[in-house]
């Protein structure tokens, strides 16, 4: 009786720790099980990008981080032969800085910082209507990494074999010492 009583508590712990997103969910998906509507409208599974060492990050058009935009377009290009590729999601959650709809957020990104790394559909990436995929960021990927966006510009990076190994908050640049050397080490593997 001892032992099953110890098993309940377990099996207890287990499923709280799994509700609260400190262990993956059994049957949780993988980064490579979404598609998601490209910002022209087409689905685009990202098992597309499988092998590549990926960078993540929800972006807008009228944040004090958007110059960001050619930091990363600047990264793209210097490492997209090498097996490296950034997405790029633009989100409405925060202060109101991604107004526009997919078409004028295609034109400002390609006119204004001549962004070819792929961009999708507008997402929510924070509260009620978080994407599913921004759900499994910031709850189920990687513990370590887990947590609440907090601002545009947040970074996922994800190695060749789809797990979320790092996050660089909105402050770190995408030509930062720190990012452009995890992604190096990561592009080596």
């Amino acid at each position: 009786m001892l032992l099953r009583s110890s098993r309940i508590r377990q099996v207890t712990l287990l499923v709280g720790l799994m509700v609260l997103g400190a262990v993956p969910l059994l049957g949780a998906p993988d980064l490579y099980d979404f598609t998601l509507p490209s910002i022209d409208g087409n689905p685009t599974p990202l098992s597309t990008y499988k092998g590549k060492v990926i960078l993540l990050v929800n972006v807008a058009s009228r944040c004090g981080f958007t110059p960001q935009y050619s930091a990363l377009e600047s990264l793209y290009e210097k490492y997209k032969d090498q097996g490296f590729v950034i997405l790029g999601f633009p989100a409405n959650n925060f202060a109101s800085q991604e107004p526009g709809t997919n078409a004028e957020i295609k034109t400002f990104c390609s006119t204004k910082y001549n962004v070819t790394f792929p961009m999708f559909s507008k997402v929510s990436v924070k509260g009620d209507d978080t994407t599913a995929l921004y759900q499994f960021l910031t709850r189920r990927a990687n513990p370590a990494v887990a947590g609440e966006i907090k601002w545009n510009f947040t970074k996922f990076l994800v190695d060749r074999n789809g797990r979320v190994v790092a996050r660089f908050e909105p402050p770190v640049t995408p030509d930062s010492a720190e990012v452009v050397s995890t992604i190096e080490r990561l592009l080596k593997q």
